[in-house]
């Protein structure tokens, strides 16, 4: 079973979080691949995808969403799983009472979830510095409004158990699929087997009764 985990990542919380899924994986005996999404050109040789991005404004990132549909008819062929870190701080509701994961997952969800019929789409928490360098518009006008910058909670608010507990979920769902594509070619197999031995008794029978009417003929005749 080989597997691609694709990501795209500004400043790194996603890519670690990917990194954490992909080590996860091979913990549980499955083959891994690891690769930042706009760079993977080929996908034939893989039988499952995990692909996550940051989500920035409600929106996943651009390299992810384009990679879903540039490989759209492979993923949706074999399990996939789809992925976004973003929310940040440590509540779980928002001051609607709302809960701060549903409400975050990115716009493009809906439509990548009907073009390719995910498995699973899993929210994270994702990390901020301040310090770090602003990448993109966004970043870098917020950078230039104190206010709006310091309304962002800092740091690392990644929940690694979460992470690895669905990546977890993952290899189940892949040891249970490959288990029941072995026992469908097993079942196959036998099926096979059985037509082929259902096929030469039947040959075996009219053989058998042909000779029979042979020997009648023959004294008959004589």
């Amino acid at each position: 079973m080989k597997v691609l985990v694709a990501y795209a990542s500004r400043h790194g919380a996603t890519k670690g979080i990917a990194e954490r899924v992909a080590a996860t994986l091979a913990r549980q005996g499955i083959e891994v691949t690891l690769d930042r999404a706009d760079r993977v050109r080929q996908v034939d040789a893989y039988d499952a995808f995990v692909v996550g991005g940051c989500a920035y404004m409600f929106h996943w990132a651009k390299a992810c969403t384009a990679f879903v549909r540039r490989n759209e008819r492979a993923l949706a062929d074999r399990p996939t799983w789809l992925f976004s870190s973003g929310p940040l701080g440590t509540d779980l509701v928002d001051e609607q009472g709302r809960d701060v994961l549903a409400t975050t997952r990115p716009k493009e969800f809906d439509e990548l979830a009907a073009r390719v019929h995910p498995r699973d789409q899993r929210i994270f928490f994702g990390a901020w510095d301040p310090r770090a360098k602003p990448v993109g518009i966004a970043e870098r006008l917020m950078g230039l409004m104190p206010a709006a910058r310091n309304a962002l909670p800092a740091g690392d608010f990644r929940d690694w158990a979460a992470i690895e507990a669905w990546a977890r979920e993952i290899a189940a769902g892949l040891a249970a699929a490959g288990a029941s594509a072995e026992a469908g070619a097993g079942t196959g197999t036998a099926a096979r087997a059985g037509a082929s031995a259902g096929a030469g008794a039947g040959a075996g029978a009219g053989a058998g009764a042909g000779a029979g009417a042979g020997d009648g003929d023959g004294d008959g005749d004589g």
